[in-house]
């Protein structure tokens, strides 16, 4: 009698779970179709891409438009400039950010909580409210069309203030112990930062990391700003540059772009997935 209870037990808890899969696959198809149709969409003619009803396959499969990505435009250098701005944005948020954030936290000082509440005002200016003053502070150094702005903005502009709130949030649950035990060693308050702090704080690097590198690769409205030529270009704004010779835009030609710059941010995201939503969990765990 066990084992027939057991076996019909087991047998509820399969239906049950092919019955979750499936109804989250039919859940899923509204949020992957876009991506999809985007992706198959680079393969077919100019001219069927706004049939209607809309088709998600091609019926004529064509090279052509990707083909006219790297032909039309300096791709790959827009490729590699979004790249390299992605990743050192990234590297120097995280860095900054966590420090920050282990001041915050850690580190009693006049007009603490204060100056963390300032911060946090500083997220319901938007960017279109500072951009004409920063442009021209950046006009009168000379920076504009290179990729300075692109960098120095993501790591100290209002967005950064994200990043400092997770790492601050964070670090209000590290165990004194660990500092305690690490001062008595004799251990510096950096030295307990670097060696001690900020390995343990995985989740909360993966969780700032995968932003940073995804509003700096995806970047659009400053692009827009402070570049002028194809050459500096980063891909947010290349996308919207492929135009034939009477103006009209190449769509079959811009999906492909796009389909190719979904690539990296799918990689960094699948590879720090876990991380990202833990680092996002601890955020209110102290206060």
């Amino acid at each position: 009698m066990r084992s027939d209870a057991s076996s019909a037990a087991r047998a509820r808890s399969r239906v049950t779970t092919v019955t979750l899969y499936v109804l989250l696959v039919a859940a899923s198809i509204p949020f992957l179709y876009p991506t999809l149709w985007m992706f198959f969409s680079s393969f077919k003619p100019a001219n069927e891409i706004f049939l209607q009803p809309p088709t998600l396959l091609p019926k004529e499969w064509t090279l052509d438009g990707i083909a006219q990505v790297f032909t039309a435009q300096p791709f790959l250098r827009q490729y590699g400039n979004s790249m390299y701005i992605a990743v050192v944005v990234t590297v120097a948020s995280i860095l900054l950010s966590a420090m920050a954030g282990y001041a915050f936290a850690r580190i009693r000082f006049p007009l603490r909580n204060a100056v963390f509440t300032l911060m946090l005002a500083a997220m319901m200016v938007p960017t279109e409210v500072t951009i004409i003053p920063i442009f021209t502070a950046v006009k009168a150094m000379g920076l504009t069309n290179t990729h300075w702005p692109l960098i120095i903005l993501p790591i100290f502009g209002p967005t950064a203030v994200v990043s400092v709130f997770i790492f601050r949030q964070h670090f209000l649950s590290f165990p004194k112990e660990y500092e305690e035990a690490a001062r008595l060693d004799g251990v510096t308050r950096a030295g307990v930062f670097f060696r001690i702090a900020l390995p343990l704080a995985t989740p909360a690097i993966a969780a700032v990391g995968i932003m940073a590198f995804l509003r700096s690769f995806n970047m659009y409205f400053e692009a827009l700003i402070f570049l002028r030529t194809p050459e500096n270009f980063t891909l947010g704004l290349a996308i919207t540059r492929y135009q034939d010779f009477y103006g009209e835009q190449m769509w079959n030609t811009q999906l492909g772009a796009a389909s190719l710059t979904v690539v990296p941010i799918l990689v960094v995201f699948l590879i720090a997935q876990k991380q990202f939503v833990q680092g996002l969990a601890q955020t209110g765990l102290k206060g």
